[in-house]
Parts: C-alpha cells; structure tokens; sequence
C-alpha cells in the first residue's frame, strides 16, 4: 500500500511491463480528492512507459511516463466537479483536464495547463 486507500499497482503500466513510479506530491493530491469527496477514486490511467504512451496517443512530454500524471474517476461525482474542484484548489499549479468519463491530474513543475477532451 502506497498510502490508506492506494496501492502502487493501480498506478502501474498497463502494458504490464513494471513501471509503477508514483510521484509524492501527485498522492498527497489524490488522497486529498478521495478524503474530500469522501469516496473511492479510480485510477483509469497511471504511469505509462514511453512505448504505452505512443500506444495511446499521448504526447511525448506527458507527465504519464514520469510517474506525476493519473487520469481519475471519483465514484459518483461528476468529472466536471472534480476538475473544478482542482481548479480551485491549485489555480496556479497543475495540468488539469476534464473528460467525460475521467479527470486528468498531473503535477507538472512548469506553467500550469487547463484543458477539457
């Protein structure tokens, strides 16, 4: 277990090819989100090796395959609830993005980024 509510296997690859980096900030986010909403959060996407990335149609640059990206979905709460959330949490931080059936997060170190899919 990675933290109360998390194991570093949801985050791994899932090309199964072992990579599982999970970065700490990117947690303390995610455990922040499942004590706010009070519900389980699902990790649709985690770590991705270079070789999944492509597979997927990620950019090159994706926070994914560096372990500071997850793609989530909050049991019964809207994507848009939780990007918003987000949003006012950290107005000046993070890549977020709201799709309809998950929510990006990732815990760049540059500018960041706001997006919908």
């Amino acid at each position: 277990m990675l933290a109360k509510h998390f194991k570093r296997s949801e985050f791994a690859c899932q090309d199964e090819c072992g990579f599982d980096v999970v970065d700490a900030e990117l947690l303390a986010v995610l455990i922040e989100v499942r004590e706010v909403f009070g519900q389980p959060v699902t990790i649709t996407s985690g770590c991705r090796c270079t070789s999944h990335n492509a597979h997927v149609g990620g950019v090159i640059t994706s926070q994914h395959v560096r372990g500071k990206a997850a793609d989530i979905k909050v049991a019964g709460v809207a994507t848009t609830v939780v990007a918003a959330y987000l949003d006012q949490m950290y107005p000046n931080k993070y890549g977020i993005g709201a799709a309809t059936n998950f929510v990006h997060i990732d815990v760049r170190d540059d500018k960041p980024r706001r997006w919908t899919y």
